[in-house]
């Protein structure tokens, strides 16, 4: 009997209808600096208008929250999900983004399913006018089963050099700006699958406290910060984008040793979903600060002085404690 591609689990010609479709979709976030179409050997981008410019990557999964949407077949969300990932992480160096490249490894090609996953990533990337340039969906039977998938994202950005983000004039008695998350984001599924399960009819319960099923809420998109921000950057001393490893180990990425955050949780809405999880999983209040973003997705740090500009700008954002000087072990302490 004659072996085949296809019966190792490898259909080239349906690969190669994937690929077109995907560059359909992405075709409409290129702009005249995109100097090769997706489906090339590499993507070209013609990099020119800055004074002293250096790049800015960054790379993510979308991790587990890919099993709630296997499990409600619903794929979209999370090609949003990983290009504002991607986004935020950049802008806490003050950095705008160029292009984005993605990576989907999946056991055998689901064409609606691929489609989906590329509709979001280029809804995404129109939205912060980033040009999807390329990247590379792998069939693996050998390593992905079942329905199971992997969504993986690139993303190369700019900033000039004097403008770069990085917290270094960051001092105690700088104010520090929560703006709120539209739930998990794309972190703490781990945990929150544990408590709940996975299943069709776990994720279909309709929970009074969400207003929906958990289904939807889980699958919430992340929220992308870059337009909002963009503006503000010359009043923002630093950033931290609250994603795996929750508030307390994501606030110290950008403080300067030997100082610390005060947080003052009454004053922002710890979202619904974060109080189910704790309460049906009976989660310490520790473990939920060290997992999850509870309500806040984008922590800026600012001097007094400039607090006003921020907050008029971002009505929703709330000055939510300050930079002290560290006398504990503890880098953020959540009252």
């Amino acid at each position: 009997m004659k072996e085949t591609y296809a019966k190792a689990g490898v259909d080239i010609a349906l690969g190669d209808k994937v690929a077109r479709l995907i560059g359909k979709h992405a075709r409409t976030t290129l702009g005249p600096e995109v100097l090769s179409g997706v489906g090339f050997f590499g993507g070209l981008y013609e990099f020119k208008g800055y004074t002293n410019p250096v790049l800015v990557s960054s790379t993510d999964s979308v991790g587990t929250k890919l099993k709630i949407a296997n499990a409600l077949d619903k794929h979209d969300t999370v090609g949003i999900d990983i290009v504002n990932h991607c986004v935020n992480d950049i802008l806490t160096c003050g950095a705008e983004p160029l292009f984005f490249l993605d990576y989907i490894g999946i056991g055998k090609l689901d064409l609606e399913k691929v489609e989906a996953v590329a509709r979001g990533l280029v809804q995404a990337c129109r939205e912060v006018g980033c040009a999807l340039i390329g990247g590379e969906t792998a069939e693996l039977s050998g390593v992905y089963h079942g329905e199971d998938y992997d969504l993986v994202g690139f993303v190369i950005g700019v900033v000039e050099k004097d403008a770069i983000i990085i917290g270094k004039d960051i001092t105690i008695g700088d104010a520090i700006i929560g703006l709120p998350s539209s739930g998990l984001h794309t972190n703490g599924y781990s945990l929150a699958r544990k408590i709940f399960g996975e299943t069709r009819a776990a994720l279909d319960i309709d929970y009074p406290e969400l207003g929906r099923t958990l289904g939807e809420e889980l699958l919430e998109p992340h929220r992308c910060y870059y337009n909002q921000l963009k503006p503000l950057l010359p009043f923002i001393k630093g950033m931290a984008h609250i994603t795996g490893g929750g508030i307390t180990n994501n606030v110290p990425r950008v403080l300067p040793d030997e100082t610390s955050a005060r947080l003052d949780s009454s004053i922002w809405e710890v979202l619904p979903i974060f109080n189910l999880i704790q309460r049906w999983g009976h989660v310490d209040r520790d473990e939920m600060y060290s997992v999850f973003n509870m309500g806040i997705g984008m922590v800026v740090i600012c001097s007094s002085e400039h607090v006003s500009q921020i907050t008029q700008a971002l009505p929703e954002a709330k000055v939510v404690g300050e930079v002290v000087k560290q006398t504990t072990e503890a880098r953020v302490i959540v009252e």
